[in-house]
């Protein structure tokens, strides 16, 4: 599928970015892929790749370009490794509200920009990490964001002032997200909080379980399952169909 290297200007820097697109000749509807903790690596491409197949422009940004040429992580030992997984934590960790709303307005400007897009809202879908910033993307751009999805995300509704589910109110996007069972970043109470929040702010939303573990539908993740990756590819199909193609 074709390729583009692209470089998106931040108030606080050039992110590096990869533009998906699919055969043929657009402009197709555009999405923004969040990367999970691993950050930007060739199954994140292929994940990308194959959005794209699907009919969809695919931006997918080097979130961690405040890092400058920071070396890949390996799943196979990004937590198993103490010093990966402490490497690994410590950018997850980095990574602020503040930063990710900042971000997020430069991706969605790039991206409806670009001449291979349509419209004048985009989709944005997250893994692990990328749940997180998927959704408050959602909330930070809520007239230029029309569906939002979460897979296996983390952290999306804690007691933290600025926890995800708090920009619920400011979603006009339709959501879709798909939680893993006995989640340690996604737990019960989180699952119910978020419930709660998108059903008081009145918005169109699915929130459901898969029977996988946390990472289930990225390749590389040793967690990965391939029932529960083709679940969320029909689901993301549906979820895109109706909110920026229908």
């Amino acid at each position: 599928m074709p390729r583009t290297d692209l470089t998106i200007r931040t108030p606080d820097g050039d992110a590096p970015a990869t533009l998906h697109t699919p055969d043929g000749d657009g402009p197709w509807p555009g999405v923004i892929l969040y990367a999970d903790g691993g950050g930007v690596r060739p199954a994140m491409h292929d994940m990308a790749a194959h959005l794209a197949v699907l009919g969809y422009a695919v931006l997918l940004p080097d979130v961690y370009y405040r890092h400058g040429d920071w070396a890949p992580f390996d799943f196979a030992t990004a937590f198993s490794d103490p010093e990966e997984r402490a490497r690994l934590m410590e950018m997850v960790g980095g990574m602020t509200s503040e930063m990710v709303a900042v971000d997020a307005e430069a991706y969605v400007t790039a991206l409806l920009a670009r001449p291979e897009v349509s419209g004048t809202a985009v989709g944005t879908t997250g893994y692990c990490m990328g749940g997180a910033l998927s959704l408050r993307t959602a909330g930070t751009q809520p007239e230029r964001v029309a569906a939002a999805a979460s897979f296996h995300g983390g952290s999306l509704a804690t007691e933290a002032q600025d926890s995800p589910h708090r920009l619920a109110d400011r979603i006009r996007a339709t959501v879709y997200v798909a939680a893993a069972e006995n989640d340690e970043y996604f737990p019960p109470e989180q699952y119910e909080r978020l419930d709660q929040a998108f059903s008081a702010a009145g918005l169109t939303y699915t929130l459901e379980t898969y029977p996988a573990a946390h990472g289930f539908s990225v390749p590389d993740n040793p967690t990965h399952d391939d029932e529960a990756e083709q679940r969320h590819w029909d689901a993301l199909q549906r979820l895109y169909g109706a909110a920026l193609v229908g």
